[in-house]
């Protein structure tokens, strides 16, 4: 079986130190402002940002509200750089099936462009719901394929190099965490970004 953690954890503790500039960090840009644009966020909440990276989305968050920010990531270097980015969050080096959050204390759980990097997305569903308060929302923004591209493109997600498992469709994101007490909000899908937000019951 491929070691996709350990794939993205040597692809992204490479690039992390100039990740802004490389390809995987402007490609990712979109899905951040879109993000950015599309949370309904309020002062003084807790946002935990999965897969984090350097932490840029929570420090775009920051400037538009006051928030406490938390994020996780595999990437050691990733984490560093995100403590330097944002001394006033806490950040943790941890995948997304197990992380040191503890229960009901987060108001928002963002992904920017990595869902497609976990290798067991049921159990980040459970995770998720775990640290959530009631009520809570999770936005996901992940790269939007249709059908017939996720058919072609599936078999061969594994043999990427940065640790890819499979591209997911909004249905089998909002079913995925349907069984696991949440509901659907909202779908968005522009500029080959997926939105999906939900809310735990």
């Amino acid at each position: 079986m491929y070691d996709f953690n350990a794939k993205s954890k040597t692809t992204y503790d490479k690039i992390a130190d100039g990740y802004d500039d490389s390809f995987d960090g402007k490609f990712t840009r979109k899905f951040k402002r879109l993000l950015s644009d599309n949370i309904d966020l309020e002062d003084n909440v807790n946002v935990l940002d999965v897969a984090c990276g350097n932490g840029s989305l929570l420090t775009l968050l920051s400037e538009k509200r006051t928030i406490q920010g938390f994020g996780v990531d595999i990437s050691e270097q990733m984490i560093k750089n995100a403590v330097a980015n944002n001394p006033d969050m806490e950040f943790y080096v941890a995948g997304c099936e197990v992380m040191p959050i503890e229960n009901d204390t987060m108001d928002l759980i963002t992904v920017s462009a990595a869902y497609h990097h976990f290798l067991d997305v049921e159990a980040f569903a459970k995770e998720a719901k775990r640290v959530l308060k009631v009520n809570g929302r999770i936005y996901i923004a992940e790269i939007y394929l249709n059908c017939i591209l996720r058919f072609i493109c599936n078999p061969f997600v594994p043999l990427s190099r940065a640790g890819d498992v499979k591209f997911y469709s909004p249905k089998q994101i909002l079913n995925n965490f349907k069984q696991f007490g949440f509901e659907k909000i909202d779908v968005i899908v522009s500029e080959g970004v997926q939105i999906v937000s939900m809310k735990k019951l």
